[in-house]
């Protein structure tokens, strides 16, 4: 399934538009800013920076004609990617420390704390091996979050020294 978003520079999907059906890196050849989107489908992660740089927001089908407030924004999209349809297992390995070590866990399904489950009070590194996930810095999926695609992410130090405490899976029923 492919997404399709629009955006807009004004609050309340007014101004100039430029309308997305793929990973943008930079809105600013299209658009001066962007105060307002559409969601016609799929789920995005957008960026408060070029090149999916900075703050992360997931937004999923629907509109928003002031996202900013919405999410306490202060920085306007810069950035988007589109995140896939995934229907399979789900499957990832956090580690205490960087580049897979430490302690190891594997999980299939959605984690609201961290230190709770497996106490575990710092989560470095990781292995996605299934689906597409939303980590949080923040137990119950609360605070800045990241997103993850199957890969491996040997250190989370070159994302502001970010510390995952809640994990959640990005299942087909959130498009």
């Amino acid at each position: 399934m492919m997404g399709k978003v629009t955006f807009y520079e004004e609050k309340n999907f007014q101004g100039r538009s430029y309308e997305c059906m793929s990973d943008c890196g930079d809105f600013s050849s299209y658009l001066s800013r962007c105060h307002s989107c559409r969601v016609e489908s799929g789920c995005w992660m957008m960026y408060d920076h070029p090149n999916y740089m900075g703050n992360q927001y997931f937004f999923r089908k629907g509109e928003y004609a002031d996202y900013m407030s919405m999410f306490g924004m202060s920085n306007c999209i810069r950035s988007c990617r589109n995140i896939p349809m995934y229907r399979g297992s789900y499957r990832m390995r956090i580690y205490e420390r960087e580049n897979f070590m430490g302690q190891m866990y594997e999980m299939m399904d959605d984690c609201d704390n961290v230190m709770d489950r497996y106490r575990m009070s710092h989560c470095q590194s990781c292995h996605v091996m299934d689906g597409h996930w939303l980590m949080y810095d923040q137990p119950n999926y609360r605070g800045k979050m990241s997103y993850f695609r199957p890969g491996e992410y040997r250190s989370f130090s070159n994302m502001g020294s970010m510390r995952f405490m809640s994990m959640r899976r990005i299942m087909d029923s959130m498009y």
